[in-house]
């Protein structure tokens, strides 16, 4: 599309509205393609997407992987295990690989903060303007692609028919849960907030520090200015109650306990009483609501079993089946922009 701008996608911090728009747009014009017959679309035919994984995933890879597929992009996969990175090499030098062998796009996901923005930036330097780098999900900083997903699936389920950013104006989002560890919260408050989402933080103190309020009042290192003239506010409330007063919609979070450096919780019974998810607790928002989660879940800590399965309100499925459209929008923008 003539008005995409960006040669990577690294974070939501620097989306417009137009970038939303154009991204909801076109994933919501891949989702209507049938899954049944000729599922390929020759798009990205002769493209190469490289998925370079350095941390494990299982719906964030399967899903780039397939939405490669079906634009019928060629694709290769890195896998550490069985990789050079046993041998001394570095991350850098393993994407260069990927890069003489002519990929397009390199969608990297890392353990460690803005690896995926280094990367772009020594690309930038050696003068490689022929690949982009899409930020698969890194340390506690940014997953762009889960928030796209996650501020489509809820557009689409408050306007079915045309999900635009306008479609969650002014509505009351809740994100209960490991705030302080959730690099998808992070993204999440960058995209409903530019969309104009009030969004209200629940969790414990260790889990949601209060600065957290502050988080999109101003653009992030490096960032000159918000491409947000105005966007909606965040508020931290501890009560679960408290936070679900007239909630739109509702996501919680997995306890992230491989990030943690400190024992943050003592008790996960305690944690599932106070903040976890169930039927009962969404009686609180007095009228039905969707509820989400980004997974993978740890059933009966932040949402009930009996609610995930629930698919008349729980949108996990949505946000899988979603994803998928989303990141062919992704991977077309960027490999036919270069």
């Amino acid at each position: 599309m003539s008005n995409w701008k960006h040669r990577h996608v690294l974070d939501l911090a620097n989306f417009s509205i137009e970038d939303f728009a154009t991204i909801l747009k076109l994933a919501n014009r891949f989702k209507a393609v049938p899954t049944s017959g000729t599922r390929k679309l020759p798009a990205l035919q002769g493209r190469l997407i490289a998925t370079l994984f350095f941390e494990p995933s299982t719906r964030t890879r399967s899903s780039f992987e397939l939405a490669a597929k079906r634009l019928s992009a060629d694709v290769q996969s890195f896998t550490p295990n069985s990789s050079s990175l046993s041998k001394g090499e570095t991350p850098i030098d393993t994407a260069l690989t990927y890069v003489a062998m002519g990929a397009d796009v390199l969608i990297v996901r890392h353990g460690s903060t803005n690896v995926p923005e280094q990367l772009a930036q020594y690309l930038e330097k050696a003068g490689y303007k022929k690949t982009s780098v899409l930020n698969g999900g890194d340390g506690l900083h940014s997953h762009p692609s889960q928030g796209l997903l996650d501020l489509y699936t809820l557009a689409k389920f408050f306007s079915p028919n045309n999900p635009i950013p306008d479609a969650i104006q002014n509505k009351k989002i809740v994100i209960v849960g490991d705030i302080l560890h959730s690099r998808v919260a992070r993204s999440n408050l960058w995209a409903l907030t530019a969309c104009g989402a009030d969004v209200v933080l629940c969790a414990p103190p260790t889990l949601l520090p209060e600065e957290f309020a502050d988080f999109v009042d101003a653009p992030p290192p490096g960032q000159k200015y918000d491409p947000v003239s105005k966007r909606g506010r965040v508020t931290v409330v501890r009560s679960l109650k408290n936070a679900f007063q007239d909630a739109d919609a509702v996501m919680t979070l997995r306890l992230q306990k491989e990030r943690m450096r400190q024992n943050l919780l003592t008790n996960l019974k305690q944690y599932h009483y106070e903040y976890g998810i169930t039927h009962e607790s969404l009686k609180w928002c007095g009228k039905k609501v969707p509820v989400l989660h980004p997974g993978p879940v740890n059933r009966g800590v932040e949402i009930s079993s009996a609610l995930l399965e629930d698919n008349s309100i729980c949108l996990v499925r949505d946000q899988v089946r979603n994803g998928i459209a989303i990141r062919m929008a992704l991977l077309y923008l960027l490999a036919t922009s270069n």
